[in-house]
């Protein structure tokens, strides 16, 4: 066993056996960590330390965070935690809060301490909330004010949750007030490089979330695979961006990848295409992370952006179309950098940078990364030849003590249920979710495919599309299509959308349903649930 703080040992208790685990690659220089490592150090107070403290840190309406600010007030929340709630190291602590500057702060006091971060999407609800509670055994809270109502349900059905501050609260029984009578400066836990310090839930595309543990040397790996050899940052940069900070692609894009070079971020909650395409122009960022729709939605909003600082475009959360890329050039001049990630991977680990990007293709295995396309048989697949992502890196899945493990890593490798192809260059080609993968008449048929093409029609929105039973051939090809304003639904556009498919790809893939909708399920990071499409269209089916 490596060397840990934690006094509480829930998280290493229920890690996966060893065995389970996938094989961990810590090939290049970046990676050889300390065995004793505070992620909050390099992150945060190391710039302090060597005379960078006065740098702009973080941003928001009306607020400007230097470094030391930033360092002063998670110092101050971490003694909070110690001091009068008892938070003991390896303790989990649940954060609640949009995208602000507290809850940033939150997030490093609860790495001070050495304790383990366990964050929630804003949206959700008590009912989840009460799964994460149980399923981290969470002792404690951190919450913003105007979160407070679903927390309460959840805690008086959660019996393990024994303290919580609200922050954002003017009043005398916040976390705010609370941190005045403390001191500014705090000795951080001198945690293990192998001590948990994220539990991160899945965004539940499939309705069943998984809480996946990251140590803090698989925060700093993060920092050093994928932002110094694709993104290339600078201290000078401004980030922004949508995801949420309790998605490990908000948390890397918006606050661990700015802060390891010394960069500056903007955190705004609710942000519309609109809105963030006018934040973009006010703060003058340079550098934006948002989903795929979020870009596409932006486009026709863009003009703007032409003639502002940003630079930097980053899609990931979903595949990116080659129709929204095409589009985001167009509106900006400026190429979008792809990737994938996943939660259990913590973030990227196949990209390429703008030079390097092709269209239609994610990009290849990052740094200190290597995939490959596994066939049906558990061996290579040819070029070409459609098979499971399979990679392995310095971070890895490890589920909090769940089943699902043994199908997520197999033989050493991460299998993230993407179904791709890799070309003879070794970029790799996204074709859908494995178990989105639709079987008609013999065919294999990716729904993304078919997205990509009606999302090219001057009258499409946005789409889904999923494969429905049918009994002659097993299951057919259904669009759901949220048309844009100004445009009729019916049979002649349908048939219109059904013409525009064939004349693009393989006729055989048209859709032969066309269902028109006001909107589409997706999670509160942009992804779209096609679970629930296909939910729906059985329901109709019964």
């Amino acid at each position: 066993m490596t060397y840990s703080a934690h006094v509480d040992t829930f998280t290493r208790d229920n890690l996966p056996p060893p065995e389970a685990q996938p094989e961990f690659l810590f090939e290049l220089p970046e990676l050889k960590f300390p065995e004793r490592l505070n992620c909050s150090w390099p992150l945060l107070d190391q710039h302090v330390a060597e005379g960078r403290g006065n740098r702009l840190c973080i941003q928001a309406p009306g607020l400007r965070w230097t470094y030391a600010d930033l360092q002063e007030r998670a110092n101050r929340i971490a003694n909070v935690l110690v001091n009068r709630l008892g938070v003991l190291p390896g303790n989990r602590v649940l954060l609640r809060a949009p995208n602000n500057p507290m809850m940033a702060a939150c997030w490093f006091a609860v790495m001070k301490v050495g304790a383990v971060a366990t964050a929630t999407m804003p949206l959700l609800r008590a009912k989840e909330l009460k799964h994460v509670i149980a399923k981290a055994q969470v002792t404690h809270a951190l919450c913003d004010l105007r979160l407070a109502e679903e927390l309460k349900l959840a805690a008086a059905e959660s019996p393990g949750l024994k303290h919580i501050l609200w922050f954002n609260d003017p009043g005398p029984e916040g976390l705010e007030a609370a941190m005045t009578r403390e001191p500014a400066s705090f000795s951080n836990v001198d945690t293990g490089r192998d001590d948990t310090c994220i539990l991160a839930f899945t965004s539940g595309t499939t309705g069943q979330p998984k809480a996946t543990m990251h140590f803090h040397r698989d925060v700093m790996a993060s920092c050093v695979c994928w932002p110094p050899y694709v993104l290339r940052p600078n201290p000078d940069d401004i980030f922004i961006g949508t995801p949420p900070l309790a998605f490990t692609f908000g948390l890397g894009g918006l606050l661990l990848f700015p802060l390891a070079v010394g960069a500056s971020t903007v955190l705004l909650e609710q942000l519309t295409p609109q809105t963030l395409v006018e934040a973009i122009v006010a703060y003058q960022t340079t550098v934006v992370f948002t989903a795929p729709t979020s870009y596409r939605a932006m486009a026709a909003l863009a003009a703007p952006l032409r003639g502002s600082r940003l630079k930097k475009c980053v899609a990931a959360g979903e595949a990116l179309p080659a129709a929204t890329r095409a589009l985001w050039k167009e509106a900006t001049g400026i190429e979008i950098i792809d990737g994938i990630g996943a939660t259990e991977m913590l973030h990227i680990f196949i990209s390429a940078d703008e030079k390097e990007s092709r269209p239609g293709a994610t990009g290849r295995a990052i740094p200190g990364y290597v995939a490959c396309i596994m066939d049906d048989a558990g061996k290579p697949a040819r070029p070409g030849e459609i098979g499971r992502l399979a990679v392995k890196g310095p971070t890895g899945c490890r589920y909090l003590d769940d089943e699902r493990q043994a199908k997520y890593v197999q033989g050493g490798w991460n299998f993230t249920g993407d179904a791709y192809a890799l070309d003879e260059d070794g970029y790799f080609h996204y074709h859908s979710r494995t178990d989105d993968m639709i079987i008609s008449a013999g065919y294999n048929i990716a729904g993304p495919e078919i997205e990509d093409v009606l999302l090219r029609h001057p009258k499409v929105a946005e789409c889904g599309v999923i494969g429905v039973p049918d009994d002659e051939r097993g299951q057919v090809v259904k669009a759901i299509v949220v048309l844009k304003p100004g445009n009729a639904p019916g049979p002649e556009t349908a048939k219109e959308l059904q013409d525009f498919v064939k004349q693009s790809i393989a006729p055989y893939k048209y859709p032969r349903q066309v269902e028109f909708v006001a909107s589409l399920p997706r999670t509160e990071t942009g992804k779209l649930q096609r679970f629930r499409l296909r939910e729906a269209a059985q329901g109709e089916a019964k």
